[in-house]
């Protein structure tokens, strides 16, 4: 995108690769979740949450390419991942509801940094990048809301 300003199109893929980061953080995170979730809810939250490592999946994949075709570089290890990401690690012995108020916890974060993502593209004439991330966004605050019903929020 050479119609990009430099400096602000590197804003942009300074917040694409803290997405990619994130993502591939939690795509793991929900594995986690989805091997170990354990209760009356087990098949109810195991189905959840693999369709949600598969939603991370699709979007750590169309946040990347989004990076490349702009000019960057995204970031592509474990380690530069945990060296970028924001969210924590599964700390491994949660609880079902542990499990699943650590997501909403996690989405809220994403959902507030995809706001931030969203300034940065709009500043930088992104309207492409601002439209990935306001699609996510969406997609993510029904998930919060879902997930908090299920906790009785």
């Amino acid at each position: 995108m050479s119609t990009l300003n430099s400096a602000t199109n590197r804003a942009v893929q300074e917040q694409l690769n803290l997405q990619v980061a994130n993502w591939t953080l939690l795509y793991t995170k929900l594995h986690n979740f989805h091997w170990y979730v354990k209760g009356s809810n087990f098949f109810t939250l195991h189905a959840k949450f693999e369709e949600l490592y598969n939603e991370a999946a699709t979007y750590v994949d169309d946040i990347a390419e989004r990076l490349l075709a702009i000019g960057g570089s995204p970031v592509a290890t474990l380690k530069e991942s945990l060296q970028i990401a924001t969210l924590s690690e599964a700390a491994g012995q949660e609880s079902a509801d542990q499990m699943v108020a650590a997501v909403v916890s996690d989405f809220e974060a994403i959902v507030k940094q995809l706001g931030e993502g969203m300034k940065a593209a709009d500043e930088a004439g992104d309207q492409a990048t601002s439209d990935l991330l306001l699609g996510i966004a969406a997609a993510l605050d029904k998930h919060i809301w879902m997930l908090n019903a299920y906790l009785g929020k």
